[in-house]
């Protein structure tokens, strides 16, 4: 118990970052992408798909950590209610829909 614990904490403070991304739930995180997300990347992109946004040549993720961030920032900045765990199942999802970071 006491080891769980300490893991938990370890995990807590580390924050999203030191979360694995392959424990992720994929097609959750395409649900709140789309319910979440796709509506407001639409608008910043003007083009009304709010896919356009992470297909971009000038786009500001480059790596899985800027990904990581990104989503994070969405979800703080926009009172998004995302839990942690829902944050690695949205960057899951980017991640293996458009980027393909390793």
């Amino acid at each position: 118990m006491k080891k769980i614990l300490h893991t938990f904490l370890i995990s807590s403070t580390l924050g999203l970052s030191s979360l694995p991304v392959l424990a992720a739930d994929i097609n959750n995180g395409k649900k709140i992408d789309m319910q979440k997300c796709y509506q407001c990347h639409a608008q910043k992109s003007g083009l009304g798909n709010g896919d356009m946004i992470y297909l971009r040549s000038d786009r500001k993720v480059k790596n899985l950590e800027r990904l990581k961030v990104m989503v994070s920032m969405c979800n703080t900045t926009l009172s998004l209610d995302m839990f942690p765990e829902e944050e690695a199942d949205v960057v899951a999802y980017l991640n293996q829909q458009f980027y393909k970071f390793k």
